[in-house]
């Protein structure tokens, strides 16, 4: 079986999401007064990462658990719509040469994965009407006894080649064949999993490696 490994932020969609999702919640009818909370609690860590006091994954994990946090007890129902909100707009803006990559995969019989620090609803709304195999995000569980917990671990970095692998443990992946598409530096264990590792629109750090390495590059 040949994989076909898409990131979500800055690849299959071409901006950042955590701004949007700020955005998102400031200007939100039902939950803006959540903003000034969210807020609250994120600067002091978000001017220690500024300062190169704060590890950058830690910043990001913070910021993702603060941001889930500041919805309270709201019901599932309710993050879900959220999250359904700002999915459908997001939807529209995918990167076309991306989802062509994505199409041709799929016609090719390629398993086709989205691994992404992004949250899990988010991603599945975004991606509804388009045809995955498996959507890896930041889950966020919830209990109706005790209400909505934390997100689960973030999934960045290296946190992204172990979930792939316990996901396709039970199967036979042929990974020279297979491809992977990523932005970022943190893709890099990702990217080298695979025999056709593919940067798109790459950062500084990663274009330099995929220079390199003569990988393909999406600009």
């Amino acid at each position: 079986m040949k994989v076909a490994i898409f990131d979500f932020d800055r690849t299959l969609f071409p901006e950042e999401t955590f701004p949007l999702l700020m955005k998102h919640l400031k200007t939100h009818p039902k939950h803006s007064r959540k903003y000034r909370y969210f807020i609250s609690r994120i600067l002091p860590v978000y001017a220690a990462y500024k300062c190169k006091l704060y590890p950058e994954t830690k910043m990001k994990d913070y910021s993702m658990r603060c941001y889930i946090s500041s919805f309270g007890s709201a019901p599932k129902t309710d993050i879900e719509q959220f999250f359904s909100e700002l999915g459908g707009m997001m939807s529209k803006n995918l990167s076309e040469p991306v989802l062509k990559r994505l199409e041709q995969h799929r016609k090719d019989g390629y398993y086709i994965m989205i691994v992404s620090g992004a949250f899990e609803p988010l991603l599945n709304s975004v991606m509804k009407g388009i045809h995955f195999d498996s959507i890896i995000g930041t889950s966020i569980s919830f209990d109706n006894k005790k209400g909505r917990h934390l997100p689960l671990e973030y999934i960045h970095g290296i946190r992204k080649k172990e979930v792939i692998h316990k996901k396709l443990a039970s199967m036979d992946v042929d990974w020279e064949n297979s491809f992977a598409y990523g932005d970022s530096y943190s893709d890099l264990s990702v990217l080298e999993l695979v025999g056709n590792p593919v940067a798109v629109k790459p950062e500084p750090r990663l274009i330099q490696v995929a220079n390199k390495r003569k990988w393909e590059v999406i600009m």
